[in-house]
């Protein structure tokens, strides 16, 4: 990134040596993303995350392919890109079918087949939950899409360098994925599209990416993006040890916290999640105490950590309001260590028990289960 900062300067979309060079970097990087999802080069359009890329595909599928119909199914769970984008397709004359999830977090594939109708164009299912980290049934889902003639995306953003992600296996005809979820930089990520997908732009202005997202292209960030896609791809058998890490951090909270329950699903999901529900907590004074000692955990999804509102997904599977809203999903990486696994299991029970103390929430709860009530000042 450096290099393209300082010495590779130039515009890939010039005739002259210093944008030839420029651009050598960039179609180099192109091939290192195709090459982690099984893709073709050509096959790659880079935007700036996984967001614009979950824009592009449900937005731009959506209204190149309108005369043939406008109806559109999605998950209940989906990340916020994709939800947004169905919301806009609805004030402008779509059809979006929601569908609802287990109580795991799973769509069910006989759900989606319902569903399907003579005008639905697109299917858009998540292949792993950012929230809850459970693994959607894809390849199904995709053999019935490729049946029935209707394009397929999936938000990859998270499965992608976490788990095994090839297009051709999982039949999907769009895919996005984030640089940054694979150790690249922010604010650069990708769009797979097909050959022979028809997937209309979003923004206007040039002809780069095969004019389907014109602009310079951030030539550091893709760079970037492509080592990581390079690394990813060779260290992908060392993510998988993750799983013990994983399994011991819910198995430890489970057993040492009481009315701890854990979100999503217990074995299909991705190696790196864990998220729980703590009851009687509110997850802000939860994250507050955890980050005084070192440690960083989010209450739901990093785009809506600033929101007052319980998590649409624990919502959608069937988890009540208060329950929802102490909940805690932590993230593995590839430097965490069975000590840090240990530290977490040490200090966040003594942190529950003493916000617990002081929550009405709790004690009205305890209170609720003592003849005189007395213990409770909130009665």
């Amino acid at each position: 990134m450096t290099v393209a900062m300082t010495e590779n300067f130039g515009n890939p979309s010039s005739v002259h040596s210093f944008g030839s060079a420029a651009k050598k970097a960039l179609e180099e990087a192109r091939e290192q993303v195709a090459q982690l999802i099984g893709a073709q080069p050509s096959e790659i359009v880079f935007t700036s995350g996984g967001t614009e890329a979950d824009n592009l595909a449900v937005v731009g599928a959506a209204m190149a392919n309108s005369k043939k119909g406008k109806h559109i199914i999605t998950s209940s769970i989906e990340h916020h890109a994709i939800l947004d984008s169905c919301k806009w397709l609805a004030k402008n004359g779509f059809e979006v079918t929601y569908l609802p999830v287990t109580s795991e977090g799973l769509v069910r594939v006989e759900d989606l087949a319902a569903a399907i109708r003579e005008d639905t164009i697109l299917i858009s299912i998540m292949h792993v939950n950012n929230e809850v980290g459970t693994i959607q049934p894809i390849a199904e889902i995709g053999k019935i899409a490729r049946e029935r003639g209707i394009i397929f995306h999936s938000d990859a953003v998270q499965s992608v360098g976490k788990i095994p992600v090839d297009v051709n296996e999982l039949q999907v005809d769009l895919l996005s994925v984030s640089a940054h979820k694979i150790y690249g930089p922010k604010g650069v990520g990708c769009l797979y599209i097909r050959k022979g997908t028809r997937v209309e732009p979003r923004s206007f202005g040039g002809g780069q990416e095969r004019k389907r997202r014109p602009g310079t292209e951030n030539l550091p960030g893709i760079v970037g993006f492509g080592k990581a896609a390079e690394l990813a791809r060779i260290n992908l058998p060392e993510e998988q040890k993750l799983i013990t890490l994983r399994d011991k951090l819910i198995d430890g909270l489970l057993e040492r916290i009481p009315d701890c329950q854990l979100n999503g699903h217990r074995y299909q999901r991705v190696p790196t999640n864990v998220n729980v529900s703590i009851r009687y907590l509110e997850g802000e004074a939860l994250l507050l105490s955890l980050d005084l000692k070192g440690i960083a955990a989010s209450s739901g999804s990093a785009c809506t950590s600033g929101s007052l509102d319980p998590s649409h997904v624990l919502l959608a599977m069937g988890i009540c309001h208060e329950i929802a809203h102490g909940s805690l999903r932590m993230t593995l990486g590839r430097d965490n260590t069975e000590e840090d696994i240990d530290y977490v299991l040490e200090e966040l029970p003594i942190i529950v028990d003493r916000l617990r103390k002081m929550s009405p929430l709790y004690c009205c709860e305890k209170a609720g289960q003592c003849e005189t009530k007395e213990m409770c000042q909130h009665v």
